[in-house]
């Protein structure tokens, strides 16, 4: 089976990119010009871009061009193949030290293949400054070097990386694609066809709803918020109850990673945590450097899941607004829940319901700046209330 079955609902991105790597292979009746050293991957959250990206890689690294069954396609997939280095943010923006290290990785020779592929996802991440860093390597790379980097938009990235890279633009797939494909993977119809919907074609949030439980309790929570709204007390309630759910389940995936990565510095120089002897003392330099970038990333990790729950929250108004326009035969991203939106729409107007969804999507940039996320959520659910 072919490497790019693997991408859902991307018929002409696929041709495009076999078309490179069948130029990169000197495959018969390729086109020369088909392949580049600079990808820029945009598309929505949920498109692929990633693994788009990831599956480029592979077919360029792969003897058969992307069989998706040999060793190497195996080991790029699984982030084990020595020329195939896929750098994923933890911070908020990728630092200047960072730029550094992904210079310095694209300046190695590959060791099993003709490529030494970088793939970075969430480019949008890039600072004027390591976006700057990054252009040099981009404008004069080695000839064995490829870069892919991923955003959701062109203009997510400096206007001189867009200008020497070569763009391929990923399309939400429908949720009966992302349906088929859950089924495919062993998860049942009912499931799969809820997990679809409510993922608004976000291929690894249906996954999370399809395979977690508590992913499908925790959205259920969000989109009982519009009906609980009333008072100041309730706003407050609301917003706190977002911020307390989305802090606990960043602490719990950080705490056991930021406590590896501890151990794995201290041991290193040789040290323990909490020890007090010359190993020690050498390595603190190092510890309040790593502390620093955890707690950045920390930071991230709560504003990722509070991103993630005013996108649910989204959708929710977004099936509000369409029975308002378009009648009770409208598709429904939450169909669970069409007798409560029902109620919503009839009690409300298409004009309270767009500033609603205005209200969300201001409050989902403002998540970028150094605002308390509370404050954001304060204002955001006396916002939803009043409208």
């Amino acid at each position: 089976m072919s490497i790019w079955s693997r991408l859902v609902g991307q018929q002409r991105v696929v041709e495009q990119l076999q078309a490179a790597v069948a130029s990169a292979h000197n495959f018969a009746d390729s086109n020369p010009n088909a392949m580049t050293h600079a990808w820029l991957f945009t598309g929505p959250p949920g498109a692929g871009r990633s693994t788009a990206a990831i599956l480029f890689a592979a077919a360029l690294v792969c003897e058969a061009g992307g069989c998706g069954e040999c060793a190497t396609c195996e080991a790029v997939l699984m982030d084990r193949y020595p020329d195939v280095e896929r750098f994923i943010p933890q911070q908020i923006t990728i630092t200047r030290d960072e730029a550094e290290n992904l210079m310095s990785l694209a300046s190695l020779m590959p060791a099993r293949s003709p490529y030494r592929i970088i793939v970075v996802e969430d480019a949008d991440r890039l600072s004027d400054v390591s976006g700057n860093m990054l252009l040099k390597s981009i404008e004069e790379p080695a000839e064995s070097v490829v870069w892919i980097l991923c955003t959701p938009s062109m203009d997510d990235v400096l206007a001189t990386i867009r200008s020497r890279t070569r763009t391929i633009t990923l399309a939400t797939p429908s949720w009966q694609e992302v349906r088929d494909l859950l089924i495919a993977e062993g998860i049942s119809p009912a499931i799969a066809a809820f997990a679809a919907r409510a993922s608004a074609g976000h291929i690894g949030k249906a996954r999370g709803l399809a395979t977690n439980e508590a992913s499908r309790l925790r959205r259920k929570e969000i989109l009982s918020i519009p009906r609980q709204l009333g008072d100041l007390g309730s706003c407050f309630k609301s917003a706190k109850e977002i911020v307390e759910r989305a802090t606990e389940e960043a602490n719990l995936e950080m705490d056991t990673l930021d406590e590896n990565e501890k151990d794995a510095l201290m041991q290193s120089y040789g040290a323990t945590l909490g020890g007090r002897g010359k190993a020690e003392r050498a390595a603190r330099p190092a510890l309040k450097e790593l502390e620093t970038r955890q707690k950045s990333r920390r930071t991230r990790a709560v504003r990722d899941r509070l991103d993630g729950a005013l996108v649910d929250l989204m959708t929710y108004y977004r099936d509000v607004l369409l029975l308002q326009m378009v009648g009770e035969g409208a598709e429904l991203i939450n169909e669970e829940l069409k007798h409560e939106i029902m109620e919503t729409a009839h009690t409300s107007t298409a004009a309270k319901t767009r500033a609603r969804l205005e209200a969300i999507e201001k409050a989902r940039r403002q998540f970028a700046s150094n605002a308390q996320p509370l404050m954001i959520l304060e204002t955001l659910t006396i916002e939803l209330a009043r409208a």
